[in-house]
């Protein structure tokens, strides 16, 4: 299972794409346009970006250029209905590990994933932990205490989130902006409902380290802040 973050703009494309990665288990978040893409990558990790090249105001090109030149390495695969050699040569120059022209098959989009996620470089990650919590990006995999703990896909993120932002306070609307970024349907109300299930997953009395800032947001507190 891998974190996948989807670039893509045109929406039923996006949609068929989400939903034929996740029927393989990866927990897939959706971008649609490259600004917001690069908020997410700033706050964020993830294992592989798909990332189409024509999109409106920010291009894949220059999304994948300020993505590297900020250090990010995770593995990007670029889809476009561009196909000269020119072009590929482009993209990949710009720093993309494999390109994919539109129209494709979906076997192969998932093939091509596959491989790139076999290669190390992709599992370098960092294990997160906050006092008997531990997180691995690489596998994502919970523990508390030794015991691995599941979590549904948006609740690992939100855990996820909040462990590479420890001791910060966000708002409901920030954590909808950076946790929910491809989902106009959700509200406060959720995030609520994320943090209630979060807390009875992690079996976590109401304020420990997950602690609800009264008219502020949420924050998680590390072992330092205690």
């Amino acid at each position: 299972m891998a974190k996948i973050l989807v670039v893509e703009d045109d929406t039923t494309l996006a949609e068929v794409t989400k939903f034929g990665l996740e029927s393989q288990g990866h927990i897939v978040q959706v971008c649609p346009n490259g600004d917001d893409a690069l908020v997410n990558l700033r706050v964020n990790k993830y294992d592989l970006i798909v990332l189409d090249w024509m999109m409106p105001d920010l291009t894949g090109i220059e999304v994948l250029e300020t993505y590297r030149k900020s250090g990010g390495k995770t593995p990007v695969l670029m889809l476009t209905a561009k196909a000269r050699l020119e072009d590929k040569e482009q993209g990949l120059d710009a720093g993309a590990d494999d390109y994919l022209t539109k129209p494709f098959e979906h076997r192969e989009l998932q093939a091509r994933i596959r491989a790139l996620l076999r290669r190390p470089t992709s599992l370098a990650s960092i294990v997160l932990e906050v006092t008997d919590i531990t997180l691995d990006p690489a596998t994502c995999v919970v523990t508390r205490a030794g015991h691995e703990v599941k979590l549904r896909p948006k609740v690992y993120s939100l855990l996820e989130f909040l462990m590479r932002h420890p001791n910060q306070v966000f708002s409901a609307e920030a954590i909808l902006e950076r946790v929910w970024l491809d989902d106009a349907m959700v509200s406060t109300d959720t995030v609520r409902a994320h943090f209630k299930l979060l807390r009875k997953s992690l079996n976590l009395k109401e304020e420990s380290i997950i602690r609800t800032v009264r008219n502020r947001g949420y924050m998680l507190v590390s072992d330092e802040a205690r």
